[in-house]
């Protein structure tokens, strides 16, 4: 069956498992992307009936119980005549295979196995639930060393090694209870009793009872004792073989009274104090004699005639006397015989001739099964009784994206010919199985998805939309579905709505604007100023009304929305700027030939400003306006042709307030030196230039 898909859901990976009634697989549950185990019914339960029902209704049982050590089941299905139970996949082994493997324990990993069974036992014990075959097979050690106590309430297929009870499987002998032996019901006492041999092989690697054939075990569960655990095992603590001996009494009054009780002695029998605790002792100990069970030997053919001679003896017929004495003959005896026999052979003829005239209305004739499919609940039910058929309570409800909830899916038997007051099983649909939307708000974007996508749904089908919000960006703001609406994996479209964090503005660049072009670039950018953020102020690197200054942010900077700007306009010049003209003149290289000049100045607006580079063939003035300040002197740099030809500082205490001209004349070829005598052909103090 590997590879098959059960329920268009379980889709077969491996076997991993299985006894005489069923096969064990791990499956991927392709709805929930997880796995699962699913146990499936040999052939040879497929068609039986009465063992179907039971094994649902026991599934159904085991369903309810909820617990960390019980292995959950999930679903129970039918495909056409595969029945199949979906349950929890452990990952590990059986304690089975870690007995062969490891056994003898040690006492503290044994005792905490026992313990988790038995709380197991105990909860189910509480919802009145005997577990019946309770055996190192049927206990599943996780990976994380968490127990799981599997298979519970379900019947067991006849094998070598269990007995049966009028038909039905009780249990695996070798951890029979003497009760389970006898065949008589069993209760709650029964498992702790089946705990106990688990415990005592745990402990010893041994079962406390062997023999060649199923029924010589059971023999020795009800009259033999087993040896002690310590003497197999001398390391095993004398509280922890008490708690065996006291689990394993063949009187069920002597074992533990609950479960519970069994636990709270497993969880406190490791304590110092009581490891060296005396043997435990029993009321019946001391009369072993009375309690003994005698075996009646089978009666051998050789002892048939012994047994029969005294019977026939007092069997012999009295003799008889009448009020007249001896002269009186005795009764004829074959008078009554010859009547009797008479009389019963009229009714073996009157009832012969009943049997064969009422045989055809005795024996159930047989009908065709209408086909219910697809049909409702309660008109299916109607069809089927009115053909007369008996359809099986409760019916198998089954989640089904085809067929309308409410409505019948499948049924175990149609288009054939059956006997009048049969069962029908119908499967009728509760409606698509569809999972809840979870919940993931104030999740990372990732972190929903990941959520999502267990539950089957495409990531192409998660569409992220993004908005400006005071969240950390990345979080989910809100969803569509919401949370807990259902929704079809396959075909839901989601949509996650996203923080990408605060909103921000780039600020944009005002510097060099005037007041009135900066307020429409704010505006503009959803920026505010107000008329008492605009600052005059003196400048020098500005001219008047433009702005040379601007917070919080320089351009490209990013803020949010509506924040206030401050502007600083320059109002001119400070009083003390001094705004002096300088002319430059300068030569070519040689007369009548083009030479580039270009002339660098620097002043209080700023330093290595280019006033211009010109192309000249004679000599030629260029007017350099510097302004100067207090403590920032001016410098005009002429170079030819690639060449610095003159550098010329312009003081500031040297010149007069409100300005004044001056002029510079380099040489203009190196044959033609300055006039003065090295100050570069300039007239006067002002015409020096340097």
């Amino acid at each position: 069956m590997i590879g098959q898909t059960l329920g268009n859901r379980y889709e077969l990976l491996a076997r991993v498992g299985g006894g005489g009634m069923a096969l064990v697989y791990k499956a991927r549950d392709n709805l929930l992307n997880r796995y699962v185990a699913v146990k499936v019914l040999r052939q040879q339960f497929m068609h039986d009936e009465d063992f179907i029902r039971r094994f649902r209704r026991e599934a159904q049982a085991a369903a309810s119980l909820s617990h960390p050590n019980i292995v959950s089941i999930y679903d129970v299905g039918q495909e056409e005549d595969t029945h199949y139970i979906v349950m929890e996949f452990v990952d590990g082994a059986n304690l089975n295979e870690i007995i062969r493997e490891r056994a003898p324990l040690q006492t503290e990993e044994a005792v905490k196995i026992a313990s988790q069974i038995c709380d197991a036992l105990d909860h189910a014990h509480m919802n009145q639930i005997i577990h019946r075959d309770i055996k190192p097979h049927n206990i599943l050690i996780g990976n994380n060393g968490r127990v799981k106590v599997t298979d519970f309430g379900i019947a067991r297929a006849v094998t070598s090694s269990t007995i049966t009870q009028t038909g039905s499987v009780v249990g695996s002998v070798h951890y029979f209870s003497p009760e389970h032996a006898k065949g008589v019901a069993t209760g709650e006492k029964s498992d702790i009793y089946s705990l106990g041999i688990v415990l005592y092989q745990m402990l010893t690697g041994r079962l406390p009872f062997l023999g060649e054939s199923p029924i010589s075990v059971a023999l020795k569960h009800l009259q033999e004792p087993f040896e002690q655990p310590r003497k197999v095992n001398p390391h095993i603590p004398q509280s922890v073989e008490n708690v065996i001996l006291r689990a394993m009494r063949k009187n069920p009054q002597e074992r533990y009274a609950s479960a519970q009780q069994m636990l709270s002695d497993l969880e406190t029998c490791l304590q110092p104090q009581r490891v060296n605790e005396p043997p435990v002792r029993f009321g019946s100990d001391d009369d072993l004699e009375s309690d003994k069970t005698r075996v009646i030997p089978a009666i051998r053919p050789d002892m048939r005639n012994t047994l029969e001679a005294p019977a026939a003896k007092s069997a012999a017929p009295e003799e008889r006397w009448d009020s007249r004495g001896l002269e009186d003959k005795p009764k004829r005896r074959w008078v009554m015989p010859t009547v009797l026999g008479v009389l019963a052979a009229v009714l073996i003829g009157v009832l012969i001739w009943a049997v064969v005239a009422l045989k055809g209305e005795l024996t159930p004739k047989d009908v065709l099964v209408p086909v219910v499919e697809g049909m409702e609940e309660q008109a299916a039910v109607d069809t089927l009784e009115k053909a007369g058929l008996k359809v099986e309570d409760p019916v198998i409800e089954e989640a089904s994206k085809d067929v309308p909830e409410g409505h019948v899916i499948k049924q175990s038997k149609k288009d054939i010919k059956v006997k009048e007051g049969s069962l029908i099983t119908l499967t009728v649909s509760k409606g698509p199985d569809l999972p809840a939307m979870p919940d993931v708000t104030g999740k990372k974007l990732q972190e929903a998805q990941t959520a999502l996508g267990a539950l089957g749904i495409n990531p192409d089908n998660i569409e992220p939309k993004e908005q400006y919000d005071d969240s950390e960006p990345g979080t989910v703001l809100d969803q569509d579905p919401k949370p807990d609406e259902l929704v079809d994996p396959e075909t839901a479209k989601i949509t996650l709505t996203v923080s990408k964090g605060k909103e921000e503005i780039a600020m944009p660049n005002l510097i060099g604007k005037t007041e009135n072009e900066a307020r429409a670039a704010l505006e503009k950018s959803d920026l505010k100023l107000k008329d008492d953020k605009v600052i005059l102020e003196a400048s020098y690197t500005a001219e008047k009304g433009k702005v040379f200054k601007q917070f919080p942010a320089e351009q490209n900077e990013m803020v949010p929305p509506g924040t206030e700007v401050t502007l600083w306009v320059s109002s001119g010049y400070p009083p003390e700027a001094k705004t002096v003209t300088w002319n430059v003149t300068v030569s070519p290289a040689q007369e009548g030939q083009e030479s580039t000049i270009q002339i660098i100045y620097s002043d209080a607006t700023g330093d290595n400003k280019v006033e211009g580079t010109h192309k000249i063939k004679r000599m030629t003035t260029f007017p350099v306006t510097l302004v100067l300040a207090p403590g920032k002197d001016g410098q005009i740099t002429v170079s030819r042709d690639g060449t610095v030809i003159d550098s010329t500082p312009v003081p500031y205490a040297d010149q007069p307030a409100g300005g004044t001209e001056a002029t510079t004349s380099p040489n203009p070829s190196p044959d033609n030196p300055p006039a003065d005598g090295g100050q570069n052909g300039q007239d006067g103090d002002q015409g020096n230039g340097q």
